[in-house]
């Protein structure tokens, strides 16, 4: 009933900028904590960015000062603007969301897109 779905991802130079979302859609009554997770060749999948309800965020180091995390409540969308990108940001990355359902019972669940990649290389 719910589904993630992302947009955007591709091929872009390092130093460049590269800008990925993701909507929610199906049967939500509200969407606690969004954020992004990658995974890249040969690593385990780590936290990118999250971002609460209200607006709070927490990034990784890593990708601090490069990466900003948003969310529109209203079009259930989280994005992550990603620039001065470098090769080793080159992952794919995974759009989550933690979601209250509709209706009765009221059941909470975690989320998950299929995923975008983003490569990084000149």
């Amino acid at each position: 009933q719910v589904q993630l779905v992302e947009s955007g991802g591709g091929l872009v130079q390092p130093g460049g900028s590269l800008s990925v979302s993701c909507a929610a859609s199906g049967s939500i009554f509200s969407i606690n904590t969004m954020g992004w997770y990658r995974q890249a060749p040969g690593k385990q999948r780590e936290l990118v960015a999250t971002i609460t309800r209200g607006g709070s965020t927490n990034y990784a180091d890593s990708v601090k000062g490069r990466f900003t995390i948003s969310r529109d409540n209203a079009k259930k969308t989280v994005y992550l603007q990603m620039n001065s990108l470098k090769p080793e940001d080159t992952a794919v990355y995974y759009c989550y969301a933690e979601v209250v359902g509709a209706g009765t019972p009221s059941l909470y669940g975690n989320y998950w897109g299929r995923g975008t990649q983003v490569t990084v290389s000149s």
